[in-house]
């Protein structure tokens, strides 16, 4: 079995990669199948191309939304599911900083398409990655609440 680290960024690489390293093959080959048909049906390589040569508008055209909506939960659950297999994330609440992440990464992806940051609209690429910070802060802020909460009942 890998180390939760290199678990957790062996699915960062791929959703299923992770699960893999762990042992878990049918569950990584699952998440490496789920990928490659979210990918697909949502057009996502063509997006991220589009969107590293800065062509958001193109991006945005070329976005299924209907599937691409599915790849936050999707990549995100892959990465906390391989960690914790590896003997990462041992705490009650250590999930929440995945969720959250996940959510916020969900909802950059809804508004990609109109939404704007000092005037520039940043598509379905780069908008759901700037979400990552803000789901990050927020659920490592609610796992240690809920973590002291735990702590002061004992």
């Amino acid at each position: 079995m890998a180390n939760p680290k290199e678990a957790l960024f062996w699915s960062i690489a791929l959703p299923g990669f992770g699960q893999l390293i762990n042992g878990k093959y049918l569950k990584g080959l699952l998440f490496i199948v789920l990928e490659f048909i979210v990918n697909v049906k949502a057009h996502f390589n063509e997006i991220i191309r589009l969107s590293f040569h800065g062509d958001i508008e193109n991006a945005i055209a070329q976005a299924d939304y209907q599937w691409l909506l599915f790849y936050p939960c999707l990549y995100f659950f892959a990465m906390w599911d391989s960690f914790r297999d590896a003997g990462g994330g041992t705490d009650k609440h250590s999930f929440f900083p995945f969720v959250m992440t996940a959510y916020f990464v969900t909802v950059g992806c809804i508004y990609s398409s109109n939404f704007k940051l000092f005037g520039e609209l940043l598509g379905p690429v780069w908008l759901p990655i700037l979400c990552v910070i803000p789901g990050l802060i927020v659920g490592i802020a609610l796992r240690g609440i809920l973590q002291k909460r735990v702590r002061s009942e004992i």
